[in-house]
């Protein structure tokens, strides 16, 4: 066992830390500004791919910028929030999908009975959760109407107050736990796939929408919950190699599973908007941001090299921007 005994270094030692292994830095003052601001140890993930491979000591690669490094980061700042974007639709409409099955079904408090559900699920959990806490200083003005005015009904709100209340990796987990087919077939004909397929997705988006929530890097990420692919996919599904060359766009080469990495959550992502929010523009927005910097490598994301002119992307990159469909007038994207 080792014992941790790096010293705590000023934006200044940073500074010449990264010039003393070879990063150009042509304008110190704003190099601070954005270490100040973003913080060394942050900004270092995005160095990574520009070290020379190999070596006993990090050494960037001739000719290496402090802007290159800088763009990265920014690349996938960007992209997270593009991310958080089209997620937020996907995550309402899964509570709203919940919400209107269980009300429907059982009325308002008809998910307190732990037998809509598995008996896996953590039930009791549920409703320790929604159990109205006084010393909450921060209460939900809907939440605390309902308290103040229903005094006789259950402390625990009605469902569609319950699915506001909780995260979104807990709608989820909610959501894979339902035990009856009359439950989940009408979620599933309104998303289009599998319960099965549906459970594994909304699982694996929640964690990456808490991955950009919390700013954490998605470029070059090898992602710990996997998407299942469906079993009778349709004609246009595209293909997601388990064994893709990055090339040499960054040292050292990798042979990768796209499956990992963030393509594969994309193509979950387009599938589940089709029907949710299919005059939606954001693939035409990741293009563009793609376009706007090339020097950014796809396959470690888990891109094929030909993946504009797959059929899967190509209906949604080729129909007109929402505002343009909705004026029928050329115009610019909201």
């Amino acid at each position: 066992m080792s014992t941790f005994d790096k010293r705590a270094l000023s934006i200044d030692e940073h500074i010449g830390m990264l010039r003393a292994r070879g990063l150009i830095i042509s304008d110190d003052s704003s190099a601070k500004h954005y270490l100040n601001n973003i913080s060394y140890y942050r900004l270092s993930a995005y160095t990574r791919p520009f070290y020379v491979p190999h070596q006993p000591v990090h050494t960037f690669r001739q000719g290496t910028c402090f802007d290159d490094v800088l763009q990265l980061y920014i690349f996938d700042r960007e992209l997270r929030l593009l991310l958080l974007d089209v997620i937020e639709r996907l995550e309402v409409a899964l509570r709203a999908q919940l919400a209107n099955r269980l009300a429907q079904e059982y009325g308002p408090h008809g998910y307190l009975d732990p037998a809509i559900f598995d008996t896996r699920y953590n039930h009791a959990w549920l409703v320790q959760k929604l159990q109205p806490d006084g010393k909450t200083p921060a209460v939900e003005p809907f939440l605390a109407h309902y308290n103040e005015k229903y005094t006789a009904a259950p402390k625990q709100p009605p469902i569609w107050m319950a699915v506001e209340l909780l995260t979104f990796k807990e709608v989820s987990i909610l959501f894979s736990h339902l035990r009856l087919a009359t439950d989940t077939q009408p979620i599933e004909s309104h998303f289009g796939w599998k319960y099965t397929v549906l459970k594994s997705w909304f699982r694996s988006i929640s964690d990456l929408r808490n991955l950009c929530a919390h700013h954490a890097r998605v470029w070059n990420r090898e992602f710990g919950t996997i998407p299942v692919s469906p079993k009778r996919a349709p004609k246009d599904w595209p293909v997601v190699s388990e064994r893709l060359h990055t090339g040499a766009h960054f040292q050292p080469e990798q042979t990768i599973n796209a499956r990992q990495r963030l393509y594969m959550q994309l193509v979950v992502i387009q599938s589940l908007m089709k029907p949710v929010s299919g005059q939606s523009d954001w693939v035409q927005r990741l293009a563009q941001l793609l376009n706007r910097n090339p020097q950014v490598s796809l396959p470690h994301m888990g891109f094929p090299a030909d993946w504009k002119q797959q059929d899967f992307w190509q209906s949604a990159m080729t129909a007109p921007p929402l505002a343009m469909r909705q004026a029928g007038t050329s115009g610019a994207t909201p």
